[in-house]
């Protein structure tokens, strides 16, 4: 072979190899970028042109744009989602293909991203019909919310199938297997509807981990918003033998509890006057070993919550209305019991829709299944903290 010739094809593959080299450094700097970008914009400009140069990237970059979803903020998170779509929709629009058999592997790990593993979930979904009967139903207990959504979807919908076949055992089983997975208030009132006719049950504070029982004490003196930072006597001690100054006198624990099927702690009819006044409230939870939870709270007054004695999470807001998993505050439970401490704070607005002084708090997975406390539900035992 001439030597002009070597030499062109020897130029020619190394202009490949660089070309190559280019393109897979590219995307590792364009997730870099995005990756860096801050919960306030910081480093917005350099993520949006990361973003442009990711998208123009083929379907090899896919898998590296779910990887890349371990750990990124928010705003990270929607910039990743973004250019996924952009390029697989880009693949699918031009007749290319996209790494069905790669996305399968990495929806099945769930040591992977939640929100990653849905969205390779979703785009798997366009192009393979099977996918929802072969993998979907063992995610019933899987961490992300959205892919355990759709399992139980999947069982509600082999449930009412059955209903309509006249085949009520399996009817009652998928029912089952589906209220198993539920974490979604829509779909578990929907299996409780439709397990009433076969004479099941269902304990809904139980199913969603709400606390029931409690120990109270209160009023404490709000007025002027004042007690929200106060640091009154529960804060320091747990004894719930002693009386303290509240706000029209001497105030002492008690023992309320609630029937309500999620767990609705209504405040004012316990504690007067609950205008411009503070209080505390003490459940305790046994955990049958050290773990992550999430605790989560609804109300529409201001809060502050303690774990163990430790200070988890406070705001001060009023009125804005309330629900179900409102607030979700991380936690590491301790095994044995953990002592909840929760401070509940309602101001002085006269309005009709300023009145409202509840709370509604359950123990969960942080994929919302509900933890019972192993030692039954019921209300811390007297201690000093």
């Amino acid at each position: 072979m001439p030597i002009r010739i070597r030499v062109a094809l020897s130029a020619a593959i190394l202009l490949l190899i660089a070309a190559s080299a280019a393109r897979a450094e590219s995307p590792a700097k364009s997730l870099a970028a995005i990756r860096a970008v801050g919960p306030r914009g910081e480093g917005h400009a350099a993520a949006v042109a990361a973003v442009k140069e990711l998208q123009r990237s083929d379907a090899a970059a896919l898998l590296p744009i779910l990887r890349a979803f371990r750990d990124a903020n928010p705003l990270a998170a929607n910039w990743l989602t973004g250019a996924f779509e952009s390029i697989a929709g880009r693949a699918l629009k031009s007749g290319g293909a996209l790494p069905v058999a790669e996305l399968e592997t990495f929806l099945e790990n769930r040591d992977q991203s939640p929100a990653a593993r849905e969205l390779a979930y979703r785009w798997v979904a366009r192009v393979d019909a099977t996918v929802r009967e072969r993998l979907v139903p063992d995610m019933l207990d899987d961490p992300s919310p959205e892919l355990r959504r759709e399992a139980v979807a999947l069982f509600i919908d082999r449930a009412e199938r059955f209903e309509s076949e006249k085949r009520p055992a399996d009817a009652l089983a998928a029912w089952k297997r589906a209220l198993s997975g539920a974490v979604h208030v829509d779909q578990v009132k929907r299996i409780v509807q439709a397990l009433e006719p076969h004479g099941e049950e269902v304990h809904l504070p139980r199913h969603f981990g709400f606390i029931t029982e409690w120990r109270i004490v209160g009023p404490f003196d709000h007025a002027g918003d004042k007690g929200f930072d106060a640091v009154y006597p529960p804060e320091q001690e747990l004894d719930f033998a002693k009386e303290y100054a509240g706000k029209t006198g001497n105030v002492a624990w008690r023992e309320i509890a609630t029937d309500h099927d999620y767990g609705l702690l209504d405040i004012a009819k316990s504690i007067a006057p609950y205008k411009g006044a503070a209080m505390y409230a003490v459940a305790e939870f046994h955990a049958d070993a050290a773990r992550d939870a999430e605790i989560r709270l609804g109300t529409p007054n201001a809060w502050k919550l303690w774990v163990n004695g430790r200070l988890l999470f406070s705001r001060e807001e009023y009125h804005r209305g309330m629900a179900i998993d409102q607030y979700r505050v991380p936690v590491r439970l301790q095994s044995g019991a953990n002592t909840i401490l929760l401070k509940i704070c309602q101001n002085e607005q006269s309005e009709d829709w300023a009145q409202s002084y509840e709370f509604q708090l359950r123990v969960c997975e942080r994929s919302g299944t509900g933890l019972r406390s192993v030692a039954g539900e019921r209300s811390a035992s007297a201690e000093t903290r």
